[in-house]
């Protein structure tokens, strides 16, 4: 083939850092893998059987964009409850990935500018560029808080939406309730989208989740099931948001995903009504473990909620501690991944009480013993 077949926009799309840490994971010999953002846990047995079921049962063929019947009305249902008055609309999505996609494809135009906050989950630079989009990038170091001055001050006349996660992917911070006002404020007044990425809403250790929909009928939100019920590789997700856009994003979907896969439709209706109580409880007991076993030796922010934590290497680079790391048979992220800086490391607390244990015994000995 020739390269002149590859687009422009591939150059600007580079392959995962956390997959290359993922495959060089397959080369070690029972490696500590405390580096991908995945559950260690299977999925729960009422929703491996509801799939099973809808297989037996012949639900193998498209659904209606949207999705199920049956998963749409419960979907509805919790949104009419969590946000009364709004009159959100929701559309089921191939993984939150599926629904971001979507989202970026319909919001953004060649030249608008996306502000993102530093540091960010991997994959919004690239969904931006990938529809023309500039990522405007604004530091939340060394608290992961955002600073609202901050945000205004990179709001230009191009800026066209704010794309963040709370609780966050790579740090683990939830934002304060305040702080989620402000900025959804700010985004009305200057006519500006906000996306709120909400994957990791189940997993809120200090209080309940906060949703920047509560502020605003405006917000779209992009949520899923792949970290909560151990589900990742089923690609299920769902966004909410104003009725103009939800109707875009249903539309576009038609001509790229389709739908999202539809067994996993009727297994997602059976993982809603699972208790997910014990899991959570679980990854806090993880979340306190790890962080008392660190304090001390690293500067963080405790993680309010999903299963990272994002530690300040205590001297070097990132990548140079990760390098480090790695030769002790232990694979982290390098912050680089995620951010400008390379500063920090993220650590994921989704593994057993087992590997994080060793984990910590890594650690410990590579910062004095």
């Amino acid at each position: 083939m020739q390269d002149s077949w590859i687009s422009d926009r591939m150059q600007h799309i580079e392959v995962s850092g956390i997959r290359k840490v993922f495959e060089l994971g397959r080369s070690l010999k029972d490696p500590v893998n405390l580096s991908i953002g995945q559950p260690h846990f299977d999925v729960p047995e009422p929703i491996r059987r509801a799939a099973h079921d809808a297989i037996e049962s012949r639900k193998n063929g498209y659904t209606v964009t949207q999705g199920i019947a049956e998963l749409q009305d419960k979907l509805k249902h919790y949104v009419a409850r969590q946000y009364p008055g709004q009159e959100r609309q929701v559309v089921t999505t191939s993984g939150t990935s599926g629904g971001l996609l979507l989202a970026m494809a319909v919001l953004v135009n060649p030249g608008d500018e996306v502000i993102l906050f530093d540091p960010y989950f991997v994959s919004y630079p690239h969904l931006v560029r990938m529809f023309g989009g500039i990522p405007v990038i604004v530091d939340t170091y060394p608290d992961f808080q955002i600073d609202l001055n901050r945000l205004e001050a990179a709001i230009t006349p191009k800026t066209k939406a704010i794309v963040f996660s709370s609780p966050a992917n790579p740090t683990g911070v939830t934002l304060a309730p305040e702080v989620i006002r402000g900025m959804v404020e700010i985004a009305g007044k200057r006519g500006i989208a906000v996306v709120s990425d909400e994957i990791y809403r189940t997993f809120a250790y200090d209080g309940p989740h906060r949703s920047a929909a509560e502020f605003s009928p405006d917000v779209l939100v992009v949520d899923g099931f792949g970290k909560s019920y151990g589900m990742t590789g089923w690609r299920l997700g769902f966004a909410h948001g104003p009725a103009r856009l939800i109707a875009e994003m249903t539309k576009l979907q038609q001509f790229t995903f389709v739908c999202a896969p539809s067994i996993v439709q009727y297994a997602g209706s059976a993982a809603w009504d699972y208790d997910t109580t014990a899991i959570v409880a679980d990854y806090r007991a993880k979340r306190d473990r790890l962080c008392r076993a660190l304090e001390g030796r690293f500067r963080f922010a405790v993680p309010g909620g999903a299963f990272y934590l994002y530690p300040e290497v205590p001297e070097g680079t990132a990548t140079e501690f990760v390098a480090r790391a790695i030769d002790n048979n232990l694979l982290v992220i390098p912050g680089n991944v995620f951010s400008r800086k390379d500063t920090h490391f993220r650590i994921s607390f989704a593994a057993s009480d087992e590997m994080l244990d060793r984990g910590i015994r890594i650690l410990t000995e590579m910062t004095g013993g």
